[in-house]
């Protein structure tokens, strides 16, 4: 495998464990801007659908996404201390950072609510923040982070949860690992053909040292 030199975090479903927390807030935020609630005894089927999939399928108009992603930020910061990193995370920093790899995290959260749950010890090992991304708007992140670190395209790699994360690094020219607990169904990860699959977080300290 290349030796990367920069790993790009998701950190919703990624390195956060916040579909529980999503969940649990969804049915608010679809009553105050007018679209469909999850079905919960639909969300196997869910899990496998695409962001434009799951537009679709919740009547979500394109248009309304920017207020909403404001709206999820703030209700996320009102609960940010509650949210957890999954099991593993924070050493899997540490091991990538102690090996010589620079981080960095890309999310459509805000840097302020994820830098509550890593925490300052776990921040200071994150070279660069790029966040508040739009729904499809990872790659431009993508490409200000690759060059305000000036590291290649060849040299990172997207570590990610759903399939808007492999469309994102793919169109940049990135690598790409996908993780199978996350918001997207392990199976239609693995279907997009992704450079790396990590089945548990340890592999990912595994792989990359």
């Amino acid at each position: 495998m290349p030796a990367y030199k920069l790993a790009i975090f998701d950190f919703d479903g990624t390195l956060g464990d916040t579909l529980g927390w999503m969940l649990d807030t969804s049915d608010a935020l679809a009553e105050k801007f007018g679209y469909r609630k999850i079905d919960r005894d639909q969300l196997d089927q869910l899990r496998h659908l695409s962001a434009r999939e799951m537009m679709k399928v919740q009547k979500l108009p394109a248009l309304k996404l920017p207020a909403i992603a404001a709206h999820f930020q703030k209700l996320m910061a009102a609960d940010a201390d509650k949210i957890s990193l999954f099991d593993g995370a924070a050493q899997t920093l540490r091991t990538l950072h102690d090996g010589g790899v620079r981080l960095a995290i890309v999310s459509s959260n805000s840097e302020e609510n994820i830098r509550v749950v890593l925490g300052p010890e776990l921040c200071a090992l994150i070279s660069t923040f790029d966040c508040g991304a739009s729904m499809f708007g990872k790659a431009r992140k993508f490409r200000k982070v690759l060059k305000r670190l000036g590291v290649k395209p060849s040299e990172a790699i997207s570590i990610g949860d759903e399939i808007r994360d492999l469309d994102a690094a793919r169109e940049v020219g990135l690598a790409t690992a996908v993780v199978c607990w996350g918001y997207t169904a392990p199976d239609a990860l693995k279907a997009q053909t992704p450079d790396l699959v990590f089945e548990t977080m340890g592999e990912i300290a595994e792989r990359f040292t």
